[in-house]
């Protein structure tokens, strides 16, 4: 395929090239227009002198004088100009001293009672001929006559050819300079192109780490989503290494439990407890693990989940796991909440929190997110057992590595801190006494609103 540079350029001379052919046919035509309206002009100035000198008696015969001051072509022989007249029947009554050198006179011509102007070919030499047809007024009748002037078209085709060699070349002339004043233009205009191409290059060679020259304004938005996705794709491979590293590092500890109890462990009935707790435990450490390496974090240009739907989704398929409760569920969510997530995450993020909030609630769950000030809040809360100030400090802290993680809380709560620090966001637990617990998530990023919608209360 061709490059940016080769395709505008291409265009460029294309587009040249039909406005140079479309101005030299334009300035052309307007030439030869304006060239044969003056030589017109001119033969019939011409005529109008031979008609000065004519005579008419009464018995219609036609006189001319010897001399033409004021036209002395015709006079002169080989001049290329040449005058005769004719009668009504197309008689050929006086003829030019320079008309007699001529082969033949175009007294055959078809005439009309109108004045003429036309080209036609004459022992292959091409003339202009101008006929002009009178009645000439006496005193006892009036005689049609017909001036003819005859003009060799000779001088008038080189000067038309001469002018178009001249504004051929000089359109040609300029039509190279613009390409070349194109071409550098184009070159300077495209250069941060290839300064953003050859610093990709060098990110893709592991010379730099990222875009950081200086842009316009024009490019400065690509070359920042582009810094972004860098930045995004370089987090989520530490945070897959991360993940390998941890797993490894959290499975050690149970494996050398099993190959301990294996070669000290007499009772079949204790190693077998022991060989199911460390299995459990390792199941834990995994699903953990493998849940934080998947966390997609906060992409640039991901499209907006609105809030609602997705809350409502989760309180249905969790209502069904835990179908031996039957708790109220208050869920009041501005409509016009959208984030700017991952849907994968958020269903995760959100799934852990309202699946917690089951499992420990006696009779109600309370789901609210609205806006305050630049921030996006969303509160999770129960009315179970609460927790203590330095226990909601110790859970939100752990999670970091596998094998710290504990039934209930270790492993999700690690995942929602995990998916919040990717996409810049903050979990706090709120003790509200003997009403329960909360769960506050606050997002700082941009919401959409959706026109014609507000807040919706929704009660199961």
């Amino acid at each position: 395929m061709m490059s940016l540079n080769q395709r505008i350029l291409s265009s460029a001379f294309v587009v040249l090239i039909l406005f140079v052919v479309g101005t030299a046919i334009t300035l052309d035509r307007a030439f030869q227009d304006n060239a044969l309206a003056a030589l017109q002009d001119r033969m019939l100035g011409k005529l109008y002198l031979l008609m000065g000198d004519a005579e008419v008696d009464l018995d219609g015969n036609l006189t001319m004088p010897e001399e033409f001051p004021g036209f002395p072509q015709i006079s002169q022989i080989h001049s290329g100009t040449a005058a005769f007249i004719t009668d009504g029947t197309q008689k050929l009554v006086w003829q030019s001293l320079s008309a007699l050198y001529l082969p033949a006179l175009p007294t055959n011509e078809q005439m009309t009672d109108q004045q003429q102007f036309k080209r036609l070919i004459m022992n292959d030499t091409p003339y202009f001929l101008y006929h002009y047809p009178v009645q000439w007024e006496t005193e006892a009748k009036d005689y049609p006559f017909v001036f003819h002037l005859l003009m060799d078209s000779s001088l008038f085709d080189d000067q038309r050819d001469q002018y178009e060699n001249t504004l051929w070349s000089w359109l040609a002339a300029i039509a190279l300079l613009l390409l070349v004043v194109q071409a550098v233009a184009l070159r300077w205009g495209l250069l941060p192109m290839r300064k953003v191409a050859g610093e990709l290059n060098r990110i893709e060679a592991g010379q730099q780490e990222n875009l950081g020259g200086r842009y316009p304004v024009e490019l400065s938005k690509l070359t920042d989503n582009i810094n972004s996705l860098i930045h995004h794709e370089r987090k989520y491979q530490q945070r897959y290494r991360n993940a390998l590293a941890d797993l490894a590092h959290s499975l050690k500890t149970p494996l050398a439990i099993l190959q301990g109890a294996i070669k000290t462990e007499t009772d079949p009935r204790k190693l077998k407890l022991l060989v199911a707790q460390q299995i459990e435990r390792m199941d834990n450490i995994v699903q953990y693990q493998l849940r934080r390496a998947a966390t997609i974090g906060k992409l640039p240009g991901a499209r907006l989940i609105r809030l609602q739907p997705i809350i409502e989704k989760i309180v249905n398929a969790v209502s069904r796991a835990h179908y031996s409760k039957q708790p109220r569920i208050d869920i009041e969510v501005d409509s016009a909440i959208s984030l700017q997530i991952n849907e994968s995450d958020l269903l995760e993020l959100l799934g852990n929190l309202v699946d917690n909030a089951f499992k420990w609630c006696r009779e109600r769950v309370t789901i609210t997110a609205c806006h305050q000030q630049d921030k996006i809040v969303i509160k999770i809360s129960d009315d179970g057992p609460d927790i203590p100030a330095t226990e909601s400090v110790r859970i939100l802290q752990r999670g970091v590595r596998g094998d710290s993680s504990v039934p209930g809380h270790g492993i999700g709560l690690a995942i929602v801190q995990d998916i919040l620090q990717a996409n810049d966001g903050q979990l706090t637990v709120v003790s509200e006494g003997a009403a329960g617990k909360s769960f506050v998530i606050s997002f700082s990023q941009p919401f959409k609103t959706h026109a014609g919608k507000g807040n919706s209360g929704r009660r199961f």
